[in-house]
């Protein structure tokens, strides 16, 4: 059966607007005039026409769709509903097989007239639908004058005539400060400078420095009798002398004092004698076995144990020192592959080709992802799906996991965060869904 023809001027001519009811759960829960001519979405977005919290619905979805004035009902093959067409009323199947309604990609388009009503059910939800004459516009009532009053009769009459008063003082003082005229100051000459001005403005001549006298230089003879004189100051003292006064301090510090002690009741005479030199300590420790007392010509060895051996650094020599050969170490370079499938995408205005490409040459983000958790499982591979809608800015939102086979939660973070940062070069009219797969696989 042949539709009636779509005539836009009917709309005009007529005046009708579309008139749409939501019904939930057989009450109707909400109700519009479309009298501007917009286009009728519903979905779960804020800026649809009809806002549904449904489960089985897309963010965004034009039911009624208006163009250059004329309105045409989209549905698709899982809707269900009627529309009377001329004087039959037919089905959503009827309607497809019939060819009335015309198929643009995944939906049909039916146009309407204003004669047109039917219904439409999405899942849970129905719309009702017909066009219908607005209502007329009140005219706009008149109040009395004398109700009115004027605008002096609404002012408070004190606060505006302070109000005035301030701002003609103000304008006065304006007024007075821009037409003034401006004081020139005269130039200053330097003859009309009082005398005492001057003096200050003077700057004080330089003292002049005096002269630096040169000496005179020395006889020959003077400069000798100088120098022998110095070598007199310099002769050092008595060597012997010198030694005594060193010794004197040294026994009169410390120890020292105590060893050098020296009379008959003293604590070491009874040891040591009342000698200090290396003879005297060697006849007192000549009966411990095993002790003996170096002096400057020899080292003797301990009695009764040998003898001994002074041994220098130079006697000391390292032997059996191999080579260690410390090699550089290196990571191993693990490596995987990608396999990307081609993406599902729920919109008309989004070709997944394009999609395709622009994933292609970003593959190496993806792919980093998956090798940095390579490196720790060697054995790591599987799947991934990716949901996301590429939003009308061209950026991605809504970014989720399907499915992950892998079973690393790590990966599937990773990829999350890289397809957020992506931009599309093309701006569908409305979020376009995308299901993205990426197959991970080890190269080796």
């Amino acid at each position: 059966m042949a539709s009636a023809p779509l005539n836009s001027a009917t709309h005009s001519k007529t005046g009708k607007i579309l008139r749409v009811a939501l019904i939930h759960g057989g009450k109707i829960i909400d109700e519009k005039l479309v009298d501007r001519r917009d286009s009728v979405t519903v979905g779960q977005d804020a800026k649809n026409t009809f806002i549904v919290p449904a489960s089985d619905l897309p963010s965004r979805f034009a039911v009624f769709e208006n163009q250059q004035g004329a309105y045409s009902l989209i549905f698709t093959e899982k809707m269900e509903g009627q529309v009377r067409v001329g004087a039959s009323n037919l089905d959503f199947a009827a309607l497809r097989a019939n060819g009335v309604a015309k198929k643009r990609g995944s939906s049909y388009v039916l146009p309407l007239t204003d004669t047109s009503k039917g219904k439409v059910s999405l899942g849970e939800i129905t719309l009702l639908f017909q066009f219908v004459s607005p209502l007329p516009v009140p005219a706009k009532m008149e109040i009395p004058a004398d109700i009115k009053g004027t605008l002096w009769s609404g002012m408070d009459r004190v606060f505006f005539t302070i109000l005035a008063a301030s701002l003609f003082l103000h304008f006065m003082g304006a007024a007075y400060v821009a037409l003034s005229p401006r004081r020139t100051d005269d130039e200053v000459e330097l003859d009309t400078i009082p005398d005492r001005f001057a003096e200050a403005l003077q700057i004080p001549p330089k003292a002049a420095e005096p002269e630096k006298v040169k000496d005179a230089p020395k006889a020959e003879d003077e400069k000798k009798e100088e120098k022998k004189e110095a070598k007199k100051d310099k002769t050092p003292v008595d060597a012997v002398q010198h030694k005594a006064q060193v010794e004197k301090k040294v026994l009169s510090r410390g120890l020292l004092k105590v060893l050098g002690a020296s009379g008959s009741g003293g604590a070491l005479a009874d040891v040591l004698g009342g000698s200090t030199g290396a003879g005297d300590i060697a006849a007192a420790l000549n009966g411990a076995n095993g002790v003996s007392v170096a002096d400057a010509t020899n080292v003797g060895g301990p009695r009764g144990a040998g003898s001994g051996k002074q041994a220098g650094i130079g006697d000391l020599g390292t032997t059996g020192g191999g080579n260690v050969n410390l090699g550089a170490k290196a990571d191993a370079h693990i490596s995987g592959r990608v396999a990307a499938a081609t993406p599902e995408v729920d919109s008309s205005d989004v070709d997944p080709a394009a999609i395709a490409r622009y994933v292609k040459l970003r593959i190496k983000s993806i792919t980093a992802c998956y090798e940095r958790e390579l490196k720790r499982s060697p054995t790591l591979k599987g799947k991934v799906s990716v949901r996301f809608s590429i939003m009308p800015t061209g950026r991605t939102g809504n970014v989720e996991v399907e499915e992950n086979t892998i079973g690393n939660e790590a990966v599937a973070a990773c990829i999350k965060t890289t397809i957020r940062g992506w931009v599309f070069p093309f701006k569908p009219a409305s979020e376009a869904p995308v299901s993205y797969p990426f197959v991970f696989s080890p190269a080796s």
